[in-house]
């Protein structure tokens, strides 16, 4: 298991940014309104996954109103794929182990 996206605040930003398509961003305040979490703390789990290079964090301006927006990279989409599929693996029967 990947500890950076085992983490359950982690594991909803990357569940979230997953149902993006590829190259699409969300506005750090929609992303922020639809995990309910407060803006620290998804500041904070932003970075870990920044910093892991799951996550592409682009602070612009919108007219004259600045903007974060996120989106899932390519190897957090790969990391997140490896991670479902080992969760997938310890739920489902197999092998013959009961």
């Amino acid at each position: 298991m990947d500890p950076v996206i085992h983490a359950q605040a982690r594991l909803r930003v990357v569940a979230a940014l997953s149902q993006l398509g590829s190259g699409d961003r969300i506005t750090f305040p929609r992303l922020q309104e639809i995990l309910r979490m407060t803006a620290g703390n998804l500041s904070v789990h932003l970075r870990k996954l920044e910093d892991a290079g799951y996550v592409e964090v682009t602070k612009t301006h919108r007219g004259r109103t600045p903007a974060t927006l996120v989106n899932l990279t390519a190897r957090g989409r790969l990391a997140f794929d490896e991670y479902v599929h080992s969760l997938r693996s310890l739920i489902t029967p197999g092998d013959g182990v009961r």
